[in-house]
């Protein structure tokens, strides 16, 4: 094998696990160390730079980072990395003296924002520090798109979701709410120097099942449902309610339903428990308000008496795996399951809908409906329109429209700059060592024992009583410090000399993992299988060395490696060095910059 190149700015950051699965790469261990600092306001900036709604990401987020975590090689439970996110924001100062300037003196350019959602808000963060001036079109009367309409408040309270909505749209964006677009044609005509298209995935699927016509008025979709909650235009529904799914639409569906008048709510999943795309903690809290779930039933018909919706019936399933290692559901032969009902909410999926945007303008869609997009860029292939978030992919989640969004912010300054948008701007990097001493470290590099810590919740009882009491209370600052004192700050990097080795195997010895192999170069394959420790992730790197004066190598396998430091202060050479990477996405401001 070729000796590493930590010089490539995606070597360490693949390694600080956490950040790198976080699709708008936010510094993890970088704010958790500033929340043990109690610099909750540092923390919260971090954040705000990166994936720009901390308060809201800290309690709705789907935390691709917590299985990506450290933790999770030395005990079951990963750092509650969501959670202190949320901190940050919960005990944060004011930040309007940290916000960025915005120049009175406008740059020329005018961008068109259709939809209010994560993605387009973003865009609007990113360009109007620029001197752009933006126009938001939502048709709703509010801004926060899904993030307004689809999570419940019990989750997600008004006044967080306003605060940081704010934060951007008192930049002095233009807002046109209530403002539906009909016409891509009509935008295109009033001369936008770009448009950016946030819309989501609006439409959710029907289950068209016989019986569906009879009892239509009591089957409703889950995300159309929800805003009609949100917005207030339904306050009640029926005493026993089947919600079909078995994703976070499902059960912010169920918990909802607790809310406004069902005594008896279930969920109805056609797949196993194991299967279902709802996130741990959401299926978690549901069951924790006695919802039950009821896996491998097959929606087969609505049953009505007198045009009114009273039942449905459903297949009991079981799960097969066939000769080629493919999943089918399989009738167990039983009677089928017949469950009362008065109200069924639909939540099995969201399609992208673009009704107003004519076919005849240069903007390709897949087989799908879905834009043909350049993935780096998010330019369509219309020049001037770009999408980001659901619109763009599907439907997916808020950090990842966000991070569609910063792309998309970055690809309309280089364009709107005359550049070429597919030379992408680098990251900003900097690496540090962190020594203060011979073996004395500015980070802690204690590794703490404790298993992770609950998040405090409110009484069941008055939350199922009031659809805006929130439901989880947060860490308070004890339990916050408590829960940073897990992290293994990745982001502090095992940085390895070889000219200042003298092979003495010190380090081998001391490390608590055997992450550190000093042997005979061969190629990838052989070498991960010859290391002390096999390195079996082959997702993550390899760090290897130049020859040594044995003619050996160093090897370490990235993946066990806990960030002690402890081959460094072993080191009687400093060949080991404990260096923090600081890793952060270029975003619009940091492009077009000679």
């Amino acid at each position: 094998m070729k000796p590493t190149d930590i010089s490539d700015p995606n070597y360490f950051h693949k390694v600080v696990d956490c950040q790198w699965a976080c699709p708008a790469h936010t510094p993890v261990p970088e704010y958790i160390r500033l929340i043990a600092e109690k610099r909750y306001t540092d923390a919260y900036m971090i954040n705000w730079h990166s994936n720009v709604f901390p308060g809201i990401l800290g309690r709705t987020c789907d935390r691709p980072c917590e299985p990506a975590c450290r933790r999770g090689r030395v005990e079951e439970e990963p750092v509650a990395i969501c959670r202190l996110k949320r901190v940050a924001a919960d005990y944060k100062s004011d930040i309007a003296n940290r916000l960025p300037q915005i120049p009175k003196e406008k740059n020329g350019r005018h961008i068109a924002l259709i939809g209010g959602g994560p993605a387009s808000l973003t865009v609007a963060r990113d360009l109007m520090p620029l001197g752009y001036e933006i126009t938001l079109f939502e048709k709703d009367k509010l801004s926060g798109g899904a993030m307004r309409t689809q999570i419940p408040r019990f989750r997600l309270p008004g006044e967080v979701l306003d605060e940081e909505l704010n934060y951007i749209l008192q930049m002095g964006v233009n807002c046109r709410f209530g403002e539906e677009i009909t016409s891509m044609r009509a935008i295109l005509d009033e001369g936008y120097d770009a448009i950016f298209v946030g819309t989501g995935a609006p439409l959710g699927k029907w289950l068209d099942l016989p019986g569906h016509d009879e009892a239509k008025d009591n089957i409703h979709t889950g995300i159309e449902w929800l805003a009609s909650v949100a917005f207030e235009h339904i306050s009640s529904i029926g005493k026993n309610v089947l919600v079909l799914g078995g994703g976070n639409t499902a059960m912010d569906c169920c918990r909802t339903s607790k809310r406004i008048g069902g005594e008896q709510v279930s969920v109805v999943v056609r797949s196993g428990f194991d299967e279902m795309k709802a996130s741990p903690w959401e299926i978690e809290d549901a069951m924790n308000e006695d919802i039950p779930i009821l896996n491998f039933h097959v929606p087969k018909r609505y049953i009505t008496e007198n045009g009114k919706l009273v039942a449905m019936e459903f297949e009991k399933v079981r799960k097969e795996i066939d000769a080629d290692g493919k999943r089918r559901l399989v009738p167990t032969g039983e009677e089928p399951a017949i469950l009362a009902c008065d109200d069924v909410l639909c939540a099995i999926g969201q399609e992208n809908s673009f009704p107003w945007i004519e076919r005849d303008l240069g903007i390709e869609f897949d087989q799908w409906e879905v834009p043909v997009l350049n993935k780096s860029t998010f330019q369509s292939t219309h020049e001037k329109v770009f999408f980001g978030g659901d619109a763009a992919l599907g439907p997916d989640n808020i950090i990842t429209a966000v991070a569609h969004g910063h792309d998309a912010a970055v690809s309309i300054h280089m364009m709107c700059e005359k550049q070429d948008i597919s030379k992408r701007p680098n990251p900003l990097t900097n690496l540090s060592s962190q020594k203060m001493g011979i073996h004395q470290w500015s980070y802690d590099n204690d590794i703490s024992a404790d298993f992770r810590f609950a998040v405090p919740h409110a009484d069941k009882q008055k939350t199922l009583n009031d659809i805006n009491i929130e439901v989880e209370l947060g860490f308070d600052e004890q339990l916050a410090f408590n829960e940073t004192m897990r992290c293994l700050n990745c982001d502090v990097q095992t940085v390895f000399t070889d000219k200042l080795c003298i092979e003495c195997d010190a380090c081998v010895d001391i490390c608590p993992t055997d992450c550190i192999s000093f042997t005979q170069n061969q190629d990838e394959p052989e070498l991960r299988k010859n290391l002390l420790a096999p390195a079996e992730n082959e997702e993550q790197d390899l760090y290897v060395s130049d020859k040594l004066l044995t003619g050996r190598i160093m090897a370490k396998n990235e993946d066990l490696c806990l960030h002690c430091g402890l081959c460094a202060e072993r080191c009687p050479t400093n060949a080991w060095d404990m260096h923090k990477y600081l890793f952060n996405t270029a975003k619009a401001e940091n492009a077009c910059q000679s």
